[in-house]
């Protein structure tokens, strides 16, 4: 049965609130037409099935339009979404702050500093367009999903997780080299994107930052730009292939794989990790 706008939950509708400055006066009512569509809506996400699960007069033209052509910014969606999930997390930050220092044992001098951790993770997602044509930043991408490299767009992606709250970066597009060159825009890398996140991104006030990524990202210049630019910790998955200097106890290093210095631990130097 649709749905009328009207009949949104005061939780949803307070949530709507932040975004209004965004669009304009009638931007507005399609702006929440996507959003209730996307959580009412249970096939394929489709304008069409959206306007089926929505008693409200909206013409898929002016639907198609609203996401294709009106001028609104994504960039100031996502500054509101994120001005008002730092609102919302600074007290309970304090809140955690003073829950540690109250666990801390009674002990002479200062009290320890306590830790609250964000967890800032980066990577990116492959959506298959087999038969798009004319769609901007089509290219052959690998999806991980299917195991092959499939024609579609390749989409950089962001994700603020702290005191079990997740908030969403703003997702940016990726094009290869022939690309960009085809389409008259300059070219920008995965790891360059994962260092211009880094060096934007604004964390949660009274918290530590801990980069997540995966081996596609984990290289000198990430962990350079988190660790030594934010003072941030970083971890982030190894290609076998890649080289680790090991210093052992003497002070002497050495360089080696992943692969190899696997092969060279015991048994008993293995430790399992959840």
């Amino acid at each position: 049965m649709p749905k009328p706008i009207v009949c949104l939950s005061e939780a949803l509708r307070q949530f709507l609130e932040t975004f209004r400055p965004c669009f304009r006066r009638r931007q507005w009512k399609y702006f929440v037409t996507v959003l209730l569509g996307l959580i009412e809506w249970e096939g394929r996400s489709t304008l069409t099935g959206f306007l089926e699960c929505i008693g409200e007069q909206v013409s898929l033209s002016g639907l198609s339009r609203f996401l294709g052509r009106w001028p609104w910014s994504s960039t100031e969606v996502v500054a509101a979404w994120l001005a008002r999930f730092r609102q919302q997390m600074e007290p309970l930050v304090q809140t955690e702050h003073r829950r540690l220092r109250a666990r801390q044992p009674k002990r002479r001098g200062r009290p320890r500093k306590t830790v609250v951790t964000g967890f800032l993770i980066l990577d990116d997602s492959v959506c298959t367009k087999p038969k798009g044509r004319k769609m901007g930043g089509l290219g052959w991408h690998y999806s991980g999903t299917e195991k092959r490299v499939v024609r579609g767009h390749c989409l950089f992606t962001g994700l603020y997780v702290l005191l079990g709250r997740r908030c969403p970066l703003e997702p940016r597009l990726y094009r290869q080299k022939a690309v960009c060159k085809r389409e008259g825009v300059p070219f920008q890398s995965k790891v360059d994107m994962a260092v211009e996140v880094i060096e934007q991104f604004r964390p949660v006030a009274g918290t530590h930052t801990h980069l997540l990524v995966d081996g596609r990202y984990h290289c000198k210049r990430v962990r350079r730009a988190a660790q030594k630019g934010r003072g941030w910790d970083v971890s982030g998955g190894l290609k076998s292939n890649r080289k680790m200097r090991i210093i052992a106890e003497d002070g002497s290093r050495q360089w080696m794989t992943l692969a190899e210095y696997a092969a060279s631990l015991k048994p008993e130097e293995w430790e399992e990790a959840t």
